[in-house]
């Protein structure tokens, strides 16, 4: 009893004396200021009459866990990459990275992206859309949370998020797609997504193949009519 005194005594005149030192600062106010460094490999595509138009949409393309690394061409096995490689062309400018090898899809990375191909290029910034399948499905859900007024829809394939951060981009059109089957990202994964959207005020889009695995994406990123709703959005709704 008697140390808890004698401890209590000793707090208390220390705090006073720290107190009674109107002269000294409390607390100085500071600011970071960091910019990390970004090392991006990408594949760009331009529609062949880019040279026509003064603004063209753009569209990010993140790939799965599978095709990390250091080579390019690993990006063009699935996706608008593949389809470009095989003649198709899209009137929509395509920007599809390639994420390291052991990494994550980085937002910070994929902003700094962004931004350096809205410079360099003529990117309509109310026409910028973002799709990914697996990792690049959660890494889409991801960016849409961080940068939710730079993109005018979103289209994640068999990934999944965090739910409560949808609040940020309730109002984003967005497109999902899963197979029921998926054994490597359950289903639920994308319909807690779309239920808390819609719990936010969000009217989103969900696709689901019955019979599809993990593989939801080829029969997507085939299907015309996906561009067709793409290009129908632009950033604010009008």
């Amino acid at each position: 009893m008697r140390f808890a005194v004698v401890t209590a005594l000793l707090f208390s005149s220390i705090i006073g004396a720290a107190r009674a030192d109107d002269a000294a600062p409390r607390q100085v106010e500071k600011k970071l200021e960091y910019s990390i460094p970004v090392e991006l490999a990408y594949l760009l595509y331009l529609p062949p009459n880019y040279e026509e138009q003064e603004k063209w949409p753009l569209l990010v393309f993140l790939h799965g866990s599978g095709e990390r690394g250091n080579n390019l061409q690993k990006v063009k096995v699935h996706g608008p990459p593949k389809l470009v490689e095989q003649g198709r062309d899209f009137p929509m400018i395509i920007v599809s990275p390639q994420c390291p090898a052991d990494k994550w899809w980085d937002v910070r990375e994929l902003t700094a992206l962004i931004d350096a191909v809205s410079t360099e290029q003529k990117v309509d910034p109310d026409r910028i859309y973002v799709t990914g399948l697996s990792m690049g499905g959660y890494g889409t859900w991801e960016l849409a949370s961080a940068i939710p007024d730079r993109l005018a829809a979103i289209v994640p394939i068999c990934g999944g998020g965090t739910p409560y951060r949808t609040r940020r981009f309730a109002k984003l059109p967005v497109w999902a797609f899963h197979g029921a089957k998926d054994s490597a990202v359950p289903l639920k994964a994308t319909e807690d997504m779309i239920a808390a959207l819609r719990q936010n005020g969000g009217d989103p889009k969900l696709t689901v193949y019955p019979e599809a695995n993990h593989d939801s994406w080829t029969e997507t990123y085939n299907n015309p009519e996906l561009y067709t709703w793409l290009l129908e959005q632009k950033r604010g709704g009008e």
